[in-house]
């Protein structure tokens, strides 16, 4: 009796040690969760949203893996992102903090801001006014301007659609510099443009290595407003922004 109990625990044991590892492996080759815990990417991502990342979009470096040991340099059947993804990537200064943000400048072009219009390889991108937006839940409730924005296209790629944020046309990163990007490296911007430390800022964000880019945003699985607390189980179903729940990140 005593053979067959300590057999039932050995067996679970195991099966255990075999979940994590099928676990770690899908976090790894397939896809991640992630939660936004910042308003950067309103209107596109909100506070309280969870998505999936697809690992495999670009390929596989160290940063595909948890931890990011360094085990090799480089990527393993690696691709460029498509200029508009919205993408996760390490942090360059520290090569362990996950923004999200989505990709605006590839290897070899110019990227400029000026006035709060964005300008691409010289030439401007094409915004339009939808109207008023108020941002909720990222610090004090505010009313901005909502644009729809249109990124040219990328060799093959068709230019991306997608909404942006601007408080003013006059903030500190709405007037920049050109900034050239090298090889092996992508430039990011948040789409809320007034509220996101992004690749503008130089000294803290920058140019991204391709290595450092962990995957593209697939879609939204899961999402809460924060107006409930844990404990509060009465009001679970009214935090849930149902209408965000599987819904494709553009």
């Amino acid at each position: 009796m005593a053979k067959k109990k300590s057999g039932g625990w050995l067996e679970s044991i195991k099966t255990i040690v075999y979940a994590a590892l099928i676990a770690v492996g899908i976090r790894t080759v397939a896809f991640e969760p992630f939660n936004i815990p910042s308003g950067s990417m309103i209107p596109t991502l909100l506070v309280g949203d969870y998505l999936f990342v697809s690992k495999f979009s670009y390929g596989y470096s160290r940063h595909s893996m948890p931890f990011s040991p360094n085990l090799f340099d480089g990527r393993i059947f690696g691709s460029l992102p498509r200029r508009g993804d919205v993408a996760v990537f390490k942090l360059p200064r520290d090569g362990s903090t996950d923004y999200i943000k989505r990709i605006i400048g590839l290897p070899g072009d110019r990227i400029q801001v000026r006035a709060g219009l964005l300008y691409i390889n010289g030439e401007a991108v094409r915004r339009e006014f939808v109207g008023p937006y108020t941002v909720e839940g990222d610090g004090p409730r505010i009313t901005v301007r909502l644009y729809r924005e249109t990124l040219p296209a990328a060799g093959t790629a068709a230019g991306v659609t997608h909404q942006i944020l601007e408080a003013t046309d006059d903030g500190p990163f709405d007037n920049t510099t050109e900034f050239r990007v090298p090889d092996g490296h992508v430039f990011a911007m948040g789409d809320n443009r007034d509220n996101s430390l992004d690749s503008r800022a130089m000294n803290a964000v920058g140019f991204i290595p391709i290595e450092n880019l962990v995957g593209r945003a697939e879609f939204i699985f899961f999402s809460v407003d924060g107006s409930a607390a844990w404990y509060e189980v009465w009001a679970w179903p009214f935090a849930i922004r149902w209408t965000r729940l599987f819904s494709a990140v553009r």
